[in-house]
């Protein structure tokens, strides 16, 4: 890209407002195009659920509602059961990451492996205390309905 000097920026800034025009107009002209491309599009997207779970805390989830046979794709076959719920949840979640805004899971494996490891009892010790404390508050909610 050329560099330009102090007395050629007005001449380059109109240049490329020209050049924003003319993509404006082509835009515009085909429209209808581009939305029957996009709508195509859109149905193939799929809209994920939200969570405000970090990827380790929405693993433990699963991973336990998996375990206690609450949720299954397959409830004769664990390993197979496993990788589906796995599946899934790639497939239809985010989490809130580091930079505190929704992510994509790439993969979820490690983490539910962590679920299962034995070094891992004491995490899962309180991430099932705070469920707790959340499933308490919803029922005095309800109680004092």
């Amino acid at each position: 890209m050329k560099k330009f000097a102090f007395e050629e920026l007005p001449d380059a800034v109109s240049k490329l407002y020209g050049r924003m025009q003319e993509i404006e107009r082509f835009l515009e002209k085909n429209k209808p195009n581009l939305s029957k491309r996009n709508s195509s599009l859109n149905a193939l997207a799929q809209e994920k659920c939200s969570s405000n779970f970090n990827k380790s805390d929405l693993a433990q989830l699963f991973y336990i509602l998996m375990d206690e046979k609450i949720l299954f794709f397959d409830d004769l076959n664990q390993k197979c059961n496993r990788s589906k719920i796995q599946l899934f949840i790639e497939n239809n979640f985010t989490y809130i990451g580091d930079s505190g805004l929704q992510t994509n899971i790439d993969t979820i494996s490690k983490q539910f492996s962590e679920s299962k490891g034995f070094t891992y009892k004491d995490k899962q010790i309180r991430f099932l205390e705070n469920i707790i404390v959340i499933l308490e508050k919803r029922r005095e909610k309800l109680i004092c309905w």
